[in-house]
């Protein structure tokens, strides 16, 4: 038995097979269904135009369905803190993390036309990203590349619920390994993150090549 399942007292293959179903129904396949039952709770979600308001789906705005897919996995983590310990948990977050975010990494650069540096920090270039974060480039040079982000529509909805410290670990703590499962040559350096409280995050990579 791994020192993780020692220390958490469960089988983790077991654990997803019984959480994610929940989490999936909820984040994907009934997020707009039971929308309605979350909101009511969340007068933080604010009624004015916003880029972050604009319609998902036909049904939800952008920041209603980030806080819909998340309300049910902080429930959900709060509960497991009570049965295992919030730090014993938090630590298993980001190891779960980091495992899933350097597959991701690897599947991203088999995906890419290359490994290279300049197509990894073209992901960050994307119009993909306008609807969910307010970033602006403050280096881009040959081996050095960096993104300040002033919102986040991740950090929003865990923030607002008194949980970024369950968003760092299940959200931003996979970045180090998404950069490293792309290309081991690439460092990501970061000492301020919006999930953190801070008034930035700033994303920095580094070509090591």
């Amino acid at each position: 038995m791994s020192h993780t399942k020692q220390a958490l007292g469960f089988d983790r293959r077991q654990f997803f097979l019984k959480a994610l179903p929940v989490c999936s129904l909820m984040c994907f396949g009934g997020g707009a269904v039971s929308a309605a039952s979350h909101f009511e709770n969340r007068p933080w979600i604010p009624q004015d135009k916003h880029k972050f308001d604009g319609a998902y789906n036909g049904n939800l705005t952008n920041r209603q369905y980030y806080a819909n897919r998340y309300a049910e996995v902080i429930d959900l983590a709060n509960s497991l803190f009570k049965e295992f310990g919030k730090n014993r948990m938090l630590k298993f977050f980001k190891k779960t993390t980091q495992e899933k975010m350097l597959v991701y990494g690897q599947r991203h650069a088999e995906r890419s036309p290359d490994n290279t540096f300049q197509s990894y920090i073209n992901t960050f270039r994307s119009p993909m990203y306008e609807q969910t974060l307010s970033m602006e480039i403050a280096e881009d040079s040959e081996k050095a590349f960096e993104v300040k982000v002033s919102e986040c529509i991740w950090a929003e909805a865990f923030l607002a619920e008194e949980a970024g410290d369950i968003g760092y670990a299940l959200v931003c703590y996979g970045d180090y390994a998404w950069a490293e499962g792309f290309n081991p040559q690439i460092e990501m350096v970061r000492d301020k993150t919006l999930m953190q409280g801070q008034d930035c995050c700033n994303h920095r990579y580094l070509w090591k090549g």
